[in-house]
């Protein structure tokens, strides 16, 4: 793999994970499946959470409330991924939550309309990492806060090309198993990609290894119960539970660094 194979698939996972515009000269005769993309997900979450991360250093440094400033810097993220795990997080616990078996779960996770149990999982998800954010706010200086946004996009983009890398698509002809499923060596770069850069971003700035080895075992923990769970109630992955990995993972780390203070 080269240095330019791998920025052309950093720039392809942006297209895919966010609404940023990339130029068709990313795209132009390169018919690259998106399981194959999927191993750079990890470094294009890092640039998605960076202007998030800008959000809380700027904020911070004029002593903005530290609640606001968290908020704000999740609204951000969430205008720039549109929403899209947020969506696979709601319609995953709507299917969970209200499926009879496992066709019932996957016809409601189907359904673009949210319901109780989708509507609760987004409340947590938002109130909980903005609570964490928030406190990380209050307890590290403004550098170190604003590195943890990457530092979580990171693991929790590694994480789902984990979840995805290691379940058949539940559905054949859903939107995942139409793009390919990444290969164990895909896999395996997006895991070293996430424990590349997430130090960089926990460690260096402060020399403690004890955030980052909280978010780690959250990270891995989160991703393998999940995972473990989708597998003996559906069978198999979808492009929602794919989402719903991230979010889980994001929701752990932010949690744990925030207990880690």
């Amino acid at each position: 793999m080269g240095a330019k194979d791998y920025a052309g698939d950093v720039a392809r996972g942006l297209a895919f994970l966010s609404r940023i515009p990339m130029p068709q000269s990313v795209f132009d005769g390169a018919d690259v499946p998106l399981g194959r993309v999927a191993r750079a997900f990890p470094a294009a979450g890092v640039l998605i959470a960076a202007p998030s991360a800008l959000v809380v250093l700027l904020l911070s440094l004029v002593g903005a409330d530290a609640l606001m400033t968290a908020l704000l810097a999740l609204g951000v993220q969430c205008l720039i991924t549109g929403a899209l795990h947020e969506d696979g997080l709601s319609d995953t616990a709507d299917g969970l939550g209200g499926g009879r078996d496992r066709e019932h779960a996957l016809s409601i996770m189907k359904d673009s309309r949210i319901g109780t149990y989708g509507a609760i999982a987004l409340i947590l998800s938002l109130g909980l990492r903005a609570a964490a954010l928030a406190a990380l706010v209050r307890g590290l200086p403004p550098l170190t806060a604003a590195l943890t946004l990457p530092a979580a996009a990171a693991l929790s983009r590694g994480a789902m090309v984990w979840h995805w890398a290691n379940l058949p698509a539940a559905k054949a002809d859903g939107v995942a198993a139409r793009a390919g499923q990444p290969s164990a060596a895909d896999a395996k770069i997006a895991l070293v990609a996430a424990l590349l850069l997430s130090p960089a971003a926990l460690v260096l700035p402060t020399g403690r290894l004890l955030p980052f080895i909280a978010a780690v075992l959250v990270t891995a923990g989160g991703t393998l119960m999940f995972t473990a769970y989708i597998r003996r109630r559906l069978s198999g992955h979808t492009g929602d539970t794919i989402g719903a990995t991230q979010q889980i993972c994001d929701i752990a780390v932010f949690c744990a660094l925030a207990l880690s203070v």
